[in-house]
């Protein structure tokens, strides 16, 4: 080989090392929203069971943020663990969970409008028309920002299928 094409091939193995190592990174943080199952009516850990990723449902009305539920407030509906930040939050979700629970089981409204169900990230929210709505992506949060009405009426149309799709 000559000097020209050994340098050429070592800059190219290179950069298929770095594209390795950055699909890796990628794969990484992409891993916790894999881990949320979509086989369920709400969106729950597979391996903690716990529904929106531990966060208090009731927080996002109270504080405005999403925070962390404790262990030691938790509550189950729906076959689902969820987590609050002190008892009087746990205390309303149990008297109202259609109030303070996600719309539609905390799957993205977007991707419901379109007929898929693609499990939200609570880091991605809004509360909107009193209840709390849970996005996969953040663009599918600023879009739904911009105009809920153009998601809402599908997902509400499709969520009924969807979620009989989905098991019990």
């Amino acid at each position: 080989m000559t000097v020209q094409r050994q340098e050429s091939y070592g800059r190219r193995s290179n950069a298929v090392f770095c594209g390795r190592i950055a699909l890796i990174a990628a794969l990484a943080v992409l891993a916790p929203l894999a881990e949320a199952t979509t086989s369920e009516r709400v969106v729950v850990n597979r391996f903690s069971g716990l529904a929106i990723e531990g966060f208090d449902p009731v927080a996002y009305f109270v504080t405005g943020q999403p925070v962390r539920g404790l262990p030691e407030f938790e509550a189950s509906h729906d076959g689902a663990v969820w987590r609050f930040r002190n008892e009087g939050n746990r205390a309303s979700f149990v008297a109202h969970p259609e109030i303070y629970g996600p719309r539609f089981g905390g799957y993205d409204p977007t991707d419901i409008a379109r007929g898929v169900a693609f499990a939200g990230n609570p880091l991605f929210w809004v509360v909107s028309g009193d209840r709390l709505y849970l996005f996969g992506l953040e663009a599918n949060r600023d879009a739904f920002v911009a105009n809920p009405e153009r998601f809402l009426a599908p997902a509400r149309t499709r969520w009924p299928v969807l979620e009989e799709t989905l098991a019990r």
